[in-house]
């Protein structure tokens, strides 16, 4: 009897010891957070190389074993469309689960879910759309934003190519939020530096064709021809543009610097400019940290024109999550006192609308097939020309 209480004991022991060696000792509580971006469409590029910079974010806070808190990322398709995004924002603010999110690539999308993060008290911060009214609009303390908007990149692009010595130009925008953001201040700021506006052209976000737009434009014959719209329509565009034969400098802004421009327009698209807030990844800050740890997760695409802010701004919630808990109302408080923080795009401060004081303005040109540094291309050296220079 004795025997057999002495091998119950031994057993009992080596099973309390086999419980007690696969159980975590201090697991960690796991913290939801959100991405948002155009998954699917036209844009659907940016979009996914922002989700996969928000992800990357996730993984390297996930893997330092110093961290508080696991973390999640859960991510919903806004398809670039504000009714689409308002439902996406809409289930993220009712998941009380849900702490913080970075959301939406496109202006029209980002401007309608305002009111949304404001009514669930869900702190975001935006990683790509440009329009002003998204932090300016509103005083919601919900909303903060880690690039510039599209006053400084038109105040530059007005600058720049008037200092080129391009006299006219004809705008053709889409009539979103967006491309009426962009004419607004495009033609304000063009003006204020002596160019002028021949005419203005207004068309729908699906529209095809632009032979009319076009037509009118080929009469008025300006130097240029101003684009304030996405990647779709401008390879629609740039394609019509020469069919009709206008050979107008083609200008765009941040909404076609993409890879899917290029893959679009593909020979048509040599020459043309685009103004980005920021530097191109490699010439940020922690550009490149970013890009090499970006390449070991050998996600299928890139991260695109905007996915290191994508990464920096959800570098910046899980960073005040490890601070303040997982707690929706801390981290809106703490995010409206960041100033100086360090960041991979340089050190991020935002002012009293949530607004990070991006002053950079990059100037691109495509040569050979890829979006290059206006400083560092032939262009820039002279030994090419833009059209009519």
């Amino acid at each position: 009897m004795k025997t057999m209480r002495m091998c119950y004991s031994v057993v009992l022991s080596m099973l309390v010891a086999f419980v007690l060696a696969s159980t975590p000792v201090s697991a960690k509580e796991k913290v939801k957070v959100g991405f948002i971006g155009p998954l699917t469409g036209g844009t659907s590029s940016n979009g996914i190389g922002g989700r996969n910079s928000a992800d990357l974010a996730v993984r390297l806070h996930n893997a330092n074993p110093n961290g508080k808190y696991e973390y999640e990322l859960v991510v919903l398709d806004d398809e670039c469309k504000p009714d689409k995004g308002v439902q996406a924002a809409t289930k993220l603010g009712a998941d009380k689960g849900v702490i913080a999110a970075a959301t939406h690539y496109c202006s029209a999308v980002a401007i309608a879910t305002v009111d949304t993060y404001h009514k669930f008290g869900l702190p975001v911060i935006v990683w790509g759309a440009v329009l002003p009214d998204i932090t300016y609009g509103n005083n919601y303390k919900e909303i903060h934003r880690v690039n510039g908007t599209m006053i400084n990149q038109n105040e530059t692009a007005a600058k720049f190519m008037t200092g080129l010595g391009y006299k006219t130009w004809a705008v053709i925008h889409d009539t979103t939020d967006y491309g009426k953001g962009h004419n607004k201040y495009f033609s304000e700021y063009v003006t204020k530096n002596g160019g002028k506006i021949l005419g203005t052209f207004g068309v729908t976000a699906d529209q095809q064709d632009f032979t009319a737009e076009l037509t009118k434009i080929k009469s008025l014959d300006p130097d240029v021809v101003y684009f304030g719209g996405l990647t779709p329509i401008g390879v629609r565009i740039r394609a019509q543009m020469d069919k009709l034969g206008l050979k107008s400098q083609f200008e765009g802004t941040s909404g076609i610097v993409s890879e899917a421009f290029i893959q679009g327009t593909g020979p048509l698209a040599e020459g043309v400019v685009a103004f980005r807030e920021g530097a191109y990844p490699e010439k940020l800050p922690g550009g490149k940290y970013f890009l090499e740890q970006y390449a070991k997760q050998n996600y299928a695409d890139g991260p695109e024109a905007y996915g290191a802010f994508s990464f920096a701004a959800m570098t910046l919630i899980l960073d005040t999550i490890e601070k303040t808990g997982p707690d929706r109302k801390k981290v809106r408080k703490a995010l409206d006192k960041v100033k100086g923080q360090d960041s991979i795009i340089g050190e991020i401060t935002f002012d009293d609308h949530g607004q990070n004081t991006v002053a950079l303005i990059s100037k691109y040109v495509v040569q050979d097939g890829k979006w290059t540094l206006w400083e560092e291309s032939e262009y820039a050296a002279g030994t090419r020309k833009l059209m009519r220079r």
